[in-house]
């Protein structure tokens, strides 16, 4: 009984491994044929954007500049 268990998790996961193998594959195959896919596209905008924008980073840019501003205050004093 613990034997069959073992065998179809085994089985299951040489299965996950096969699948997502093909899926990789799809993706290389029609990344070099260089194919007009919006999804590959999108993909590849959204890894290029920098995170620059978002609000986190700008919150963090102006405490940063906050802090030089301190900074340079208490060393004028």
């Amino acid at each position: 009984m613990e034997s069959d268990r073992i065998v179809i998790g085994a089985l299951l996961f040489i299965l996950l491994v096969i699948g997502s193998n093909i899926v990789m594959y799809a993706i290389a195959r029609g990344a070099a044929k260089g194919g007009d896919s919006r999804w590959m596209s999108a993909l590849k905008n959204s890894l290029s954007k920098p995170l620059n924008d978002s609000p986190a980073n700008k919150s963090m840019d102006e405490l940063r500049k906050r802090m030089e501003e301190l900074g340079k205050k208490k060393n004028e004093e």
